[in-house]
């Protein structure tokens, strides 16, 4: 076979591509795999354009590379199987409870009570990640708290223990 990479890749790529999508059933990751395995041919094409069948060389690669894909995919699909509880109950009551009761806040004040409670960031780093003052931070923090308090005050005795 002789001419330049460029002829040799615009001659195969949508034959070796239309290839791989019958064996995938995905013509994007099958465009993927034959591209990747074109990167792989390049650096190496003087010594391919001597093979009897360079295509054949890029065809196989392809292929390794799908298989290889497929094996990985297999592995992490077997790792999640594995690794989730077979059984789950659900949150705790407190925990939708809590839940529902941020919902009713501002953004502006559930988001600093979830930022110093939860992520234990200080009100200088919570009003320097939201672009405002120490003092407005506070002041959300103390409205939010309020709010909180009177919602969650009127939650039957069984749901706030």
């Amino acid at each position: 076979m002789s001419g330049s990479f460029e002829e040799f890749y615009a001659a195969h790529f949508g034959v070796l591509s239309a290839q791989l999508r019958a064996a995938t059933g995905d013509l994007s990751e099958a465009q993927d795999l034959v591209q990747e395995a074109f990167t792989r041919a390049w650096p190496r094409w003087e010594r391919l354009v001597a093979y009897d069948d360079p295509v054949a060389w890029v065809r196989r690669v392809a292929w390794n590379l799908a298989m290889s894909r497929w094996r990985r995919a297999r592995t992490a699909a077997r790792f999640l199987h594995r690794s989730r509880p077979e059984v789950t109950d659900g949150p705790e009551p407190d925990r939708v409870v809590l839940t529902a009761a941020l919902a009713t806040l501002p953004l502006s004040h559930r988001r600093a009570i979830v930022l110093h409670y939860m992520a234990g960031l200080s009100t200088v780093e919570i009003a320097r990640e939201c672009g405002v003052s120490e003092a407005t931070v506070r002041s959300w923090l103390h409205r939010g708290r309020a709010r909180l308090l009177a919602h969650l005050s009127e939650q039957p005795a069984e749901v706030r223990r």
